[in-house]
């Protein structure tokens, strides 16, 4: 009834048919009673032109911009001096006989379609339903969309079932803040939306589902940042019996692998990506989440300035950054950095040397640093004439945070990252416990984890220096996907959860399902979930995960389009049993 073709599929081939089309309109060119329309649909860009006909040309001239019409007419050539080789249909263009104003726009614009990503983020999203109409919007949503497609292929190819599970769920003690959501039908008991399908994957494989997966949503009541968003998110959730750690790994790197082949043209790394150990990544490039685009490693010398009569050095850890040819930068280079050191990571300064052409040392603490303690510094850490030098000193767990923000914006600065390639690489080797700032030893990452040694660990090593059969997937340094070996064995799980300061009561209180089914035979499983918004914000090289999703939240989680969160009705709140105390 509206169109016999979508906007962006005629071609020479259709010179002369009688078609239909509809859309928006783009723009509107006058020229002497002669108008050109872009018309514009989700595939594409038809030009049509209307003349001879003055009352058909006089009310295409009056459509407002962005009201959608449908248009019959003959397709036809350009003339040569108007043809558009950016467009699919740039030969073509439909001479119109006939129009019909489906949807008038009866407002005014907030902002130019065109150029709606120039506009404050809060006004697109209160008009996201216009926002999307930008094409590289649009786009992002088409990547979206194929990629978990394509995903989900990858998955089913694997031999992985897809399984949905709950929504409404019970409330979780780790990781961050629940949704909640009151029942009406049990006063004063709650339900929450799940984080994420953590402990009902695990079910599955002791239910003697082998190979689980499925594009999961996940809720959790936090803050905004560039790589997440408050509310919601998605991830494509797996799980397998009987499978180790290395079973993951080259499961899922082949899967990841191949969507960034599918979705880009840049140079990808191959697979097997590096194993890094957590504490290596740590001291080499200051993060458990290091963007290998950037050549600079950081280098701990502090064995090395143990020895070296340097007052601001002594008793902290010392590591150095190397910047190949950096000897030659301008001084702007060096008060920069410093400046960044004091004012963005809050050090009390940043030390720094160049190399000469003789290895002799050129800045302000050269003079402390004797030929010995300055040649064992240059050899351990690769550094050549003509190299500059900075210093990070400070205790930990300040020192590694610092140096690997320095790194990062050293490689920043100097134009040494790759943006023509994704460099990806497995943390494995992640500390099952950690100490807390109270003292108390608490879980590092997941609790859920199987540490490496098993119950024999838990009995003879300190807690500190356990480690857990836990790993995380990282690309561009973003981290894309968490994942473990689970911990399967009722026993260890109650070990490991008393070191966290758990009593056996607490566990099977919090963990009622997964402690009662691990009495009935549970395989050994693993599994991992790659976070689908950051995949698709790295393919699609966009700033922030609000890009590649439809409907998002603000920095301040609201829903400025729907108008979320919202007053409800009191007889909305006696249905399920609420009393509001308004904090203010």
């Amino acid at each position: 009834m509206y169109r016999t073709y979508n906007c962006n599929e005629i071609r020479e081939k259709n010179v002369g048919e009688h078609i239909k089309l509809a859309g928006w309109v783009q723009t509107i060119r006058d020229l002497g009673g002669v108008l050109f329309v872009d018309l514009r649909d989700q595939y594409g860009i038809t030009q049509i032109v209307a003349s001879g006909n003055e009352e058909l040309v006089d009310k295409i001239s009056r459509i407002p911009i962005e009201s959608t019409i449908s248009v019959e007419g003959t397709v036809r050539l350009r003339d040569q001096e108007t043809v558009n080789e950016k467009l699919d249909t740039g030969l073509v263009e439909l001479f119109v006989e006939k129009v019909e104003i489906l949807g008038k726009r009866t407002k005014p614009l907030p902002f130019e379609i065109e150029s709606s990503r120039d506009v404050r983020e809060d006004l697109r999203l209160q008009y996201r339903f216009l926002d999307l109409r930008n094409e590289k919007l649009k786009n992002n949503l088409i990547l979206r969309a194929k990629v978990i497609q394509f995903m989900r292929e990858q998955m089913v190819k694997k031999g992985f079932l897809e399984v949905q599970t709950p929504i409404l769920t019970s409330s979780s003690p780790e990781g961050a803040r629940d949704y909640l959501v009151p029942s009406r039908i049990y006063p004063g008991k709650f339900y929450a939306l799940p984080q994420a399908p953590q402990q009902f994957k695990q079910l599955l494989m002791v239910s003697g589902i082998d190979k689980y997966f499925q594009i999961a949503p996940c809720f959790r009541d936090e803050d905004a940042r560039a790589d997440r968003t408050p509310g919601e998110f998605y991830q494509l959730d797996m799980e397998m019996s009987f499978a180790t750690q290395e079973d993951v790994l080259s499961i899922m790197e082949e899967v990841i692998y191949n969507v960034f082949k599918e979705f880009s043209d840049k140079k990808i790394s191959e697979y097997p990506f590096p194993r890094i150990a957590y504490r290596e990544s740590m001291l080499k490039y200051g993060t458990d989440k290091p963007d290998l685009r950037n050549p600079l490693v950081i280098c701990d010398v502090t064995d090395i300035f143990e020895k070296v009569d340097l007052k601001v050095f002594n008793g902290k850890q010392v590591r150095i950054i190397s910047v190949p040819n950096g000897a030659s930068e301008p001084r702007t280079l060096f008060e920069g950095m410093t400046d960044f050191a004091i004012n963005e990571c809050k050090a009390k300064g940043l030390a720094w040397l160049k190399v000469n052409d003789d290895r002799t040392l050129q800045g302000p603490i050269a003079k402390f640093i004797d030929d010995d303690s300055r040649e064992a510094m240059l050899k351990k850490a690769g550094t050549k004439a003509g190299d500059a030098i900075f210093f990070v000193a400070e205790h930990e767990p300040v020192v590694s945070k610092l140096a690997g923000q320095i790194r990062e914006e050293l490689g920043k600065r100097m134009g040494l990252i790759d943006d023509s390639t994704y460099k990806f690489c497995w943390i494995v080797d992640f500390p099952m416990f950690e100490r807390a700032d109270n003292g108390k030893i608490e879980f590092s990452h997941n609790p859920f984890s199987m540490p490496q040694g098993g119950m024999e660990a838990l009995e003879t090593k300190e807690p500190l220096d356990i480690l857990a059969y836990q790993y995380d997937i990282v690309g561009n340094g973003i981290e894309l996907a968490s994942g473990a070996v689970r911990n399967h064995s009722p026993e260890i799980m109650i070990k490991a959860f008393e070191m966290a300061g758990y009593k056996e009561d607490e566990i099977y209180k919090k963990f009622a399902a997964l402690y009662n089914a691990f009495h009935y035979g549970a395989p050994p499983h693993a599994g991992i979930a790659p976070g689908i918004d950051r995949i698709i914000m790295l393919l699609a090289e966009e700033e922030t995960i609000r890009e590649v999703q439809a409907f998002p939240m603000n920095a301040k989680a609201q829903d400025v389009l729907m108008g979320a969160p919202s007053n409800v009705s009191q007889r909305q709140l006696d249905e399920i049993h609420i009393k509001i105390n308004d904090p203010k």
